[in-house]
């Protein structure tokens, strides 16, 4: 209920984003069923029949990608500060993006039914010819097992890999074995206050009570200036400076001060528990290059198994799944090497003495490189497949069937929905900066020059790449 309130409260691009989601769900659900028509029109071929149910991994990821991005651009799911006192914390804020998730894609799954019921003349009584009449297994009755198996497909697979996104992880860092403090003796667990080893039998570090106490009755007159005066100067001392190590005496010669220094207090995260100041911020900038090796290994593999399974194939026959395996692992290999390329990007313009407006560009991509690096990697890898299936429709003059056209759609509009969700998203992330620029007397002419310079390096870098790729791609399938 609680899924189904925020859906109908949400704003109009929410729900766009959200419509996006269920047209790529029914379009894939479409192809499925599809499949499972073939199947049962050609019971004699099953192995073009699971061909075909194979090709249809590409929509469905490429639905279930655009799935997660929506979620984790969906503003009124994020957590917030008090929402946990009424029963929301980020488990059941998790769940609630899940359940919207499952009901967008099952929106679109029942689209996808009415539709292929539709074109069977099971609605309307008169089948529809053309095409793709040999795929809708007309005058046989569909299982409704598998029917609902191929629908459910989708808003489970979604629903999953929303819910896996947006776990809920532990927001302080990891201890790390070099950063250990010791308190001291005997204390128990950690304290909020952290002292230096040796600390605690550091000469003069504890009041001299004994002393204190026995020539308190005869000299409280004579140190009650002395105590004024040294209070007053310990407050003119900054708090936690090196000053307040200094060691002060009363007349009887007590230490009244503790000789150790002071250490800043720890500071308090949103949750309540204690953090210490010197350890590491979480939202420190972090480098995005250590995947990119991995990323080009991944990408030349991928594009040696498409080698040989186009060497292998013959020229009549359609892709087969070698050939979907290559172009998984080319995908993969862009999507792990592109938050390194974005990052090399933002370095690259920062290169060779730059200006404020390069400096800004270039910092913003290195600080954007997780969110839109991925995304941008995934657009590249269906750039390069679209132009190589394009040169080996010129090549062979083959004609590509309203399905294929259905599948390239989904696929194509899904990664590109991607990338313009991320991008919307790491605008939304980077408000507070934008703000700060503009209160300190940035003209706007300046904040849109640097979001064009970043444009243009990341279509400088990933545009030579894409036709690269596009180029080996096709070698082999030209043959």
């Amino acid at each position: 209920m609680l899924a189904l309130r925020l859906t109908r409260a949400a704003r109009l691009a929410v729900q766009l984003r959200r419509l996006l989601v269920a047209s790529a769900s029914a379009g894939t659900g479409f192809l499925l069923l599809c499949a499972l028509g073939h199947a049962l029109t050609h019971p004699d071929a099953p192995g073009a029949s699971s061909l075909r149910l194979a090709w249809c991994a590409a929509p469905l990821a490429a639905t279930v990608y655009l799935a997660v991005a929506v979620a984790r651009a969906d503003p009124g799911t994020r957590p917030r500060p008090g929402l946990s006192a009424v029963g929301l914390g980020p488990g059941r804020l998790m769940a609630v993006s899940a359940t919207t998730t499952a009901l967008s894609a099952a929106l679109g799954s029942v689209a996808a039914l009415l539709g292929f019921l539709y074109l069977r003349g099971d609605l309307t009584g008169a089948p529809v010819d053309g095409a793709v009449s040999g795929v809708l297994a007309l005058g046989q009755r569909l299982p409704a097992p598998a029917v609902v198996t191929l629908l459910a497909l989708v808003p489970a697979a979604a629903s999953a890999a929303v819910a896996l996104t947006l776990r809920p992880r532990d927001p302080r860092p990891a201890p790390s074995a070099g950063s250990r403090r010791y308190g001291r003796f005997g204390a128990y667990g950690w304290g909020a206050a952290r002292e230096t080893f040796g600390a605690y039998g550091r000469y003069g570090a504890r009041l001299a009570s004994a002393s204190a106490s026995a020539s308190a009755p005869a000299s409280a007159s004579a140190s009650a200036p002395a105590s004024a005066s040294a209070s007053a100067s310990a407050s003119a001392q900054p708090a936690g400076g090196r000053a307040a190590g200094a060691a002060q005496a009363d007349p009887s010669g007590a230490l009244l001060t503790q000789a150790s220094d002071t250490l800043p207090p720890a500071t308090t995260d949103g949750d309540g528990s204690a953090r210490d100041a010197t350890g590491p911020v979480p939202g420190t900038p972090r480098s995005h290059t250590t995947l990119l090796p991995w990323g080009i290994a991944v990408l030349t593999a991928g594009l040696a198994v498409e080698t040989y399974a186009g060497d292998t194939a013959t020229r009549d026959a359609a892709p087969s799944a070698g050939v979907l395996l290559g172009w998984a692992l080319a995908t993969l290999g862009l999507a792990l090497a592109g938050p390194g390329l974005t990052h090399l990007c933002g370095r690259l313009l920062q290169a060779v003495r730059p200006g404020a407006l390069r400096l800004l560009a270039g910092r913003v991509l290195m600080e954007e490189s997780h969110r839109v690096g991925r995304p941008l990697g995934v657009v590249c890898a269906v750039a390069s497949a679209a132009y190589a299936a394009a040169a080996l429709h010129d090549a062979d003059a083959t004609d590509f069937g309203p399905l294929s056209v259905i599948g390239a759609v989904v696929v194509a509009g899904c990664t590109v929905a991607t990338l313009l969700t991320a991008a919307v998203e790491a605008k939304h992330a980077r408000t507070d900066t934008t703000d700060a620029l503009l209160r300190l007397g940035a003209p706007p002419t300046t904040l849109r020059a640097a979001a064009a310079l970043r444009a243009g390096a990341l279509l400088a870098v990933f545009g030579p790449l894409t036709l690269v790729v596009a180029q080996l791609a096709s070698l082999p399938l030209a043959r």
